[in-house]
């Protein structure tokens, strides 16, 4: 029976956002502080040279406020989640964007993973707001943990 290469060294894995305390809904009071501040933190420290650039990553912030003015700019509640019903599937086309941006290496696994992860939890005017609110929170830790 040959014997297993015991020069073969694994490649490191890299690290492995962990998107479990983000959730929309009911938030906790340090989604927008503690929870932003942690997710950012470890996006910047953990990104190539290359990906998850600030004016990339404000591309998707700067859509997701258009999609959330389009939807909570104006009107009733009811004329609101109206809105929110016709826009939901372009909204969540922005998963496709992030898709196609990690697929040119503009962004990585973990900033996919994350806004996935949000973008999932989106179902009506409010959570459309409060990812808008998450995102502008990181953004602005991710622009000071990053320079």
């Amino acid at each position: 029976m040959p014997q297993p290469n015991r020069n073969f060294q694994q490649r490191p894995t890299a690290p492995v956002i962990n998107v479990d305390d983000v959730r929309l809904g009911n938030i906790s009071d340090e989604l927008y502080a503690g929870i932003a501040r942690d997710k950012a933190r470890f996006i910047a420290d953990n990104s190539g040279s290359e990906a998850n650039k600030s004016a990339q990553l404000r591309h998707f912030y700067d859509e997701l406020v258009l999609w959330n003015e389009k939807v909570n700019g104006r009107g009733t509640e009811e004329e609101r989640n109206a809105r929110y019903q016709e826009l939901a599937p372009l909204i969540k086309m922005l998963n496709a964007k992030v898709a196609y941006a990690k697929g040119r290496k503009r962004v990585d696994e973990n900033f996919d993973t994350l806004f996935r992860h949000v973008l999932g939890q989106v179902k009506n005017p409010r959570t459309l707001e409060q990812a808008k609110l998450f995102f502008e929170a990181f953004m602005g830790f991710y622009r000071a943990f990053k320079g």
